[in-house]
């Protein structure tokens, strides 16, 4: 069942090319790369649109390529990462089909219990193994998948949970075991970059240059801009350039705001678009999330909620312990700022990120919440 979303700007999910907005440099290096037999270490920010990009990878190599997917931050054991990779193929390939039929063989010999999902009805396993059976289930599946006709892309996303596996050693089992395919391709992707980088560019980690890097960045503004003119010139509706540039300036480009900002504004509007309409949009999403907002303040400190704020009113910090930064929003001293930045980076509230010129700043994640405190600012 082809399945098509209510607007043209689906904040979550992948349709189709239609409506994914360009990449097409990021897309091509990672054809390049499977092609010449390479693995991809794929880092974006959360929400920055790294999935959708393996999604619409995926959909221009169907016809030659055997892909699956499957995100593993939710796995905690050898033994769940099995259960993922084998709910993945599960659910990618029908075990009616020719590609699934040795698949499902090979997970039905592992004894699993398979259950579906009650609200798709999509298969669910789950296989009771130690971490050794664990270990010898996947090298199975792995081999089946390297004697496949077709060439094989495998994306694990959000790859860094493997370092919070109880087995100890996962990431130097797992570069063993994938060392011995050859055809077999693979994208490790994942969110929180300073931990992608510790297990793929430190020569003490197994994983140490065995993958090219592809960082994806913010889409350009132009490119961006004549997407969304066109997606609501084509249901008859008008926008000028300068109120998506208005949407863009206030989302900062960051592809999963644009989206969600834009998907609201599509189903509140008739014919014209104008800047009232996308800024009431603006404060009912805002004013929905003060839940979340008021929640953040409930589990923090009050010096980490603080640091929060003001990393929020700053938009980028490069100098977070500085006396100018600690003074003009009152934040104490700087081992108490210090403290707050790591604890809230190790929360994942606060990333630590490169600007154009290689400057190190810090920002935070939840973009609506830095919108919704600024406003008390401004």
């Amino acid at each position: 069942m082809n399945i098509k979303p209510q607007t043209p700007f689906p904040a979550t999910g992948y349709f189709g090319p239609e409506y994914f907005c360009d990449r097409e440099e990021e897309l091509a290096q990672l054809i390049r790369n499977i092609k010449g037999g390479n693995s991809t270490t794929l880092i974006a920010l959360r929400r920055l649109g790294k999935t959708a990009l393996i999604q619409h990878l995926f959909y221009t190599l169907q016809s030659k390529y055997l892909t699956i997917y499957l995100d593993i931050l939710a796995t905690e054991s050898l033994s769940e990462l099995l259960n993922q990779l084998s709910t993945s193929i599960a659910n990618q390939y029908s075990e009616k089909s020719p590609v699934g039929k040795k698949l499902w063989q090979t997970i039905r010999s592992f004894r699993p219990v398979v259950s579906y999902d009650a609200l798709n009805g999509s298969p669910l396993i789950s296989i009771k193994s130690s971490p050794e059976e664990s270990k010898k289930s996947i090298a199975e599946i792995f081999s089946v998948l390297e004697k496949h006709s077709k060439r094989v892309v495998i994306a694990i996303d959000e790859f860094q949970q493997i370092l919070e596996y109880p087995e100890k050693a996962t990431d130097a089992w797992l570069r063993s075991l994938i060392q011995q395919l050859k055809n077999v391709s693979f994208i490790f992707s994942g969110s929180q970059q300073h931990i992608m980088k510790e297990i793929f560019a430190n020569p003490s980690r197994p994983f140490y240059r065995s993958s090219q890097f592809i960082k994806i960045g913010k889409l350009k503004e132009e490119r961006y801009r004549s997407f969304i003119i066109s997606k609501f010139k084509e249901h008859s509706k008008s926008i000028s350039e300068e109120t998506v540039s208005e949407i863009l300036k206030w989302t900062d480009l960051h592809t999963y705001y644009v989206q969600l900002l834009c998907n609201r504004v599509f189903l509140a509007s008739k014919k014209v678009i104008t800047t009232e309409i996308w800024k009431e949009e603006a404060a009912k999403i805002l004013k929905e999330q003060e839940f979340v907002f008021y929640g953040y303040r409930e589990m923090l400190t009050r010096p980490q909620w603080d640091f929060l704020k003001a990393v929020a009113v700053e938009g980028a910090v490069y100098q977070p312990t500085s006396s100018d930064f600690i003074s003009r929003y009152g934040l104490g001293n700087s081992a108490t700022v210090q403290r707050s930045l790591m604890s809230l980076q190790r929360m994942e509230l606060i990333y630590k990120e490169n600007d154009q010129d290689g400057r190190n700043y810090y920002g935070i994640y939840d973009l609506l919440f830095s919108r919704w405190v600024r406003r008390f600012f401004e």
